[in-house]
């Protein structure tokens, strides 16, 4: 069932290189079963194809108090096909991301609710502009000079901005994101759609879904998923998993 989840998130310098490994099941999160597809594109020369290294980069020479990534988490409908899913995750990355160093995992664990399968994609991607400048790492996430570019870093998309600039950029973003699903499940032949504005835009007097959380399902006894499944599907039941 389509449905719109999407959340855009930044992180720290020192949190990049672990949320790769995160999303793209390495290490000890390789037991984890639900991957289904993980790509990257856009890296510097220095990084060789390594996107674990263009992060670990970023942690060492990101400034202090600077995103070291930013990331969309965005559910994808699960009328989609595992080939159609890989798709439209590249769709995205187009659309949302551009020419930017990114790196993408398509996750698919089966809820536990119901045991329907709930995909998500996972886009993380440095928010540094690639202007043709050959630099080094360090160089590469130093503070931009807009007088002498070749001597500073790359820029970041959102230096500069207001808050109001960025929130209507938020707007428009998930705006963007869900048009790009929508497309595809036409294309793929199905009704179903997603909309990126609140119920209220929509004229709709439904509560909103409520996040439930892993851990608060663990605790669940079996009858009480049962009858959270048979509630999440019916009008102004509210309740979703991701």
């Amino acid at each position: 069932m389509a449905s719109i989840h999407h959340s855009i998130k930044s992180g720290k310098k020192g949190s990049a290189r672990r949320h790769s490994t995160y999303i793209g099941r390495e290490g000890s999160n390789s037991t984890r079963e639900d991957l289904i597809h993980t790509d990257y594109g856009n890296l510097p020369d220095w990084a060789r194809g390594n996107p674990g290294y263009f992060w670990s980069m970023a942690d060492k020479h990101e400034r202090a108090n600077g995103a070291a990534y930013r990331e969309h988490e965005i559910a994808l409908p699960n009328e989609l096909t595992k080939e159609q899913l890989i798709e439209l995750a590249e769709r995205l990355v187009r659309s949302l991301v551009g020419g930017k160093p990114y790196q993408y995992a398509i996750h698919a664990p089966e809820g536990s609710i119901g045991n329907i399968q709930n995909p998500h994609i996972h886009l993380m991607y440095s928010d540094r502009v690639p202007d043709g400048i050959d630099r080094a790492p360090k160089q590469m996430f130093s503070r931009f000079n807009a007088k002498t570019p070749e001597a500073g870093g790359c820029r970041k998309d959102s230096g500069g901005k207001t808050p109001l600039q960025l929130r209507r950029e938020v707007t428009a973003t998930r705006r963007l994101a869900a048009e790009t699903q929508n497309h595809m499940l036409a294309e793929c032949g199905y009704d179903a759609r997603v909309d990126h504005r609140s119920l209220r835009a929509q004229g709709l007097e439904r509560r909103a879904e409520r996040h439930l959380g892993a851990h608060f399902i663990e605790g669940m006894a079996a009858d009480e998923k049962a009858l959270y499944a048979v509630h999440r599907g019916a009008p102004g039941s509210g309740v979703a998993e991701l």
